[in-house]
């Protein structure tokens, strides 16, 4: 498999998470979708989600679809 190229944005994390040390990362894939990774491990690997199945997972969490942890 092809490892995504991530836009010239790079990588961010939420403004929610900038005291923690337990974050993760988003970035916009270029071909479409956002990969994910662990902001511990910059180099790990990353989750890559299709545009589809993102929208779908931001979407449920403002409809408060998930139980809260």
């Amino acid at each position: 498999m092809a490892v995504p190229e991530i836009s010239a944005r790079g990588w961010y994390k939420s403004s929610y998470s900038a005291q923690a040390s337990e974050c993760v990362e988003t970035g916009h894939v270029t071909a479409g979708g956002m990969a994910v990774r662990d902001s511990k491990e910059p180099n790990g690997p990353a989750l890559v989600f299709p545009a589809t199945a993102w929208t779908a997972f931001v979407m449920g969490i403002k409809a408060e679809e998930f139980p809260a942890i």
